[in-house]
């Protein structure tokens, strides 16, 4: 009887074990499942931590504080709606240096207060003061460490004084510890998305600053023809009797510029925007021409010849607009300096645009330069390598980030007898 009752304790013991590892694996793969369905917004991250936490603790209600400069700052709340309208509103969103959250956070290990009306001592303090006058009676505090610098802590609590199990703090903290992980990998990685999204932005306006001069021409063009049309409307009204027809074709004239004129702008304007990247179906060769438009006073002046050869049916491409067009920018810019020092023979530039299907389109830039350098080819796309005199070598860096993360590849190759070209592909959607 004794060993019968025995193994059905151990066996229940087992399914016990069981039970709790299922429910932390779950708990787990909702914040990864968060982490993947949200890449650019942490918040459903914080949610699904907090959701897990509570539901596998069995608490009514917890929070997440995330460390900063001058604390821990509460970024979200989730369980018993009566205790998070009352009782999260009430306590600070800042948790400052010295505060009970704070002093929990720096001992590093899980605080179990079984009985928050208990508390004594250096425990008693305004924070604990408003989550007793908010009707929180047990609590349950694990710090988020990395490398045991901490990154913040997540807090559970019961309306009741019920202590937290043994096995449920110890749940808790493996959940804690993995969540961390999944946390900071995902706020480290979108920290890198932003620095480098900065560093494109400072980049685009680096070029495009370059093509001041090419940018001015290309807006005073049509302002300047406007006012020609204008001017010969008003000579047709002064005729006796006016001359509508030509007034009318005048004046049609003057929308047609000021039209172009207005879509320069927008250009340039997209480039120097700092917004997320956002992919979507865009015609590729249209992209093209307008980077081309942008970049044909700058080319004029060199004398370059432009080139391309666009293919009619390209298969559909999701991308970033501004962001491939920015390297299309960069490669012209590029190509067009690489020949303003030829003297002999002539300065041509081709664009051409190609189906590789299944894979998707290839981007050709062909230039008659100087050409590329053995040597500087393996080293063409490192950070801060550049062949320019003035350059800062990150064009050609940052161009292969944004084709890679569009899941294409960027080569350049020399060519015979002089020039280079650079080719990038973009998978079809």
């Amino acid at each position: 009887m004794n060993e019968s009752t025995h193994g059905e304790k151990a066996a229940s013991e087992s399914q016990d074990r069981v039970t709790e590892l299922v429910e932390q694996q779950t708990a787990i793969s909702e914040v990864l499942r968060a982490i993947a369905s949200s890449p650019h917004d942490l918040q459903p991250i914080f949610d699904a931590i907090l959701d897990s936490a509570t539901r596998l603790c069995r608490a009514d209600s917890g929070a997440l504080r995330l460390s900063e400069e001058g604390g821990l700052r509460l970024v979200a709340v989730r369980g018993d709606p009566f205790l998070v309208s009352r009782v999260w509103s009430s306590i600070p969103i800042l948790a400052e240096k010295g505060s009970l959250p704070d002093r929990l956070a720096a001992s590093r290990l899980p605080t179990h207060i079984p009985d928050f009306t208990a508390v004594e001592g250096d425990h008693r303090d305004d924070f604990l003061t408003t989550v007793l006058n908010a009707g929180i009676r047990t609590g349950l505090f694990v710090p988020l460490l990395k490398d045991n610098e901490i990154v913040g802590i997540i807090s559970l609590a019961r309306k009741q004084v019920q202590p937290f199990t043994d096995k449920q703090i110890s749940l808790f903290r493996d959940f804690a510890a993995q969540a961390t992980i999944a946390l900071e990998s995902t706020r480290r990685e979108r920290q890198y998305r932003e620095m480098q999204s900065e560093l494109a932005r400072a980049n685009r306006v680096a070029t495009v600053g370059e093509l001041t001069a090419s940018i001015a021409h290309e807006t005073r063009q049509p302002i300047t023809a406007a006012r020609t049309y204008a001017a010969a409307a008003l000579r047709f009204l002064d005729k006796s009797p006016p001359d509508v027809a030509e007034v009318r074709a005048a004046l049609t004239c003057i929308v047609n510029q000021t039209g172009r004129a207005s879509d320069v702008v927008d250009r340039i304007g997209s480039l120097f925007k700092k917004a997320p990247p956002r992919k979507e179906v865009v015609d590729l060769n249209a992209a093209i021409l307008e980077v081309t438009a942008l970049t044909r006073s700058a080319g004029v002046k060199t004398g370059v010849t432009v080139g391309t050869q666009l293919a009619g049916e390209l298969p559909r491409i999701r991308c970033d607009r501004v962001q491939l067009q920015q390297v299309m920018l960069n490669l012209i810019v590029n190509a067009i300096q690489s020949m303003s020092g030829v003297e002999d023979g002539n300065r041509e530039l081709h664009i051409s645009t190609v189906s590789i299907e299944p894979e998707g389109v290839c981007v050709a830039v062909r230039d008659t330069g100087h050409g590329l350098r053995p040597e500087s080819l393996p080293r063409l796309f490192e950070p801060f390598y550049t062949t320019k005199p003035d350059g800062m070598g990150m064009g050609l860096s940052i161009c292969r980030s944004i084709i890679e993360a569009h899941g294409g590849r960027l080569w350049a190759t020399g060519c015979e007898p002089r020039g280079a070209l650079f080719q990038f592909t973009i998978p079809a959607d």
